[in-house]
């Protein structure tokens, strides 16, 4: 199954609420920090939903 790595790049200070808790519902803490998750609908729709505040790219299994 594919992985995406989803690095938080822009603050969310001045976003609205719910972007703020899409961020940290990903298991995003910190600017610059990066999490694997495995690619899945509800994983795509928070990106979607934050994709102004984050990078996005696709992981090997193999590289894991």
């Amino acid at each position: 199954m594919t992985r995406l790595k989803i690095t938080y790049r822009k603050s969310v200070i001045g976003q609205r609420a719910d972007h703020r808790g899409t961020i940290r519902s990903l298991g995003l803490r910190k600017l610059g920090q990066s999490v694997v998750w495995e690619d899945s609908p509800t994983i795509r729709g928070q990106i979607q939903a934050v994709r102004h505040l984050i990078t996005v790219e696709e992981v090997d299994d193999a590289a894991q």
